[in-house]
């Protein structure tokens, strides 16, 4: 496997969809096989990482008493 620059999560997604596919097909060698599954297990856990540093990102804004929103860190995470 090859080291390639970082994938959009889009990107990634639809090439972990294409390993899948290869897989499924049948036709790989073993040799190859073996490879697309360890490309796919990596690949798995880099947009694991993206959607975690993802859900830290995301605001959720809560009405105060006086009317106004106040953005918070989601699950208490500070900001």
């Amino acid at each position: 496997m090859t080291t390639h620059a970082p994938l959009s999560f889009d990107d990634g997604l639809d090439r972990l969809e294409a390993l899948v596919q290869q897989l499924e097909g049948g036709q790989l060698s073993l040799e190859e096989a073996l490879l697309r599954y360890e490309e796919g297990v990596l690949l798995s856990r880099a947009l694991q990482n993206q959607l975690v540093e993802a859900q830290r990102k995301v605001l959720v804004l809560r009405q105060s008493l006086g009317g106004e929103y106040r953005a918070e860190p989601l699950d208490g995470d500070s900001l």
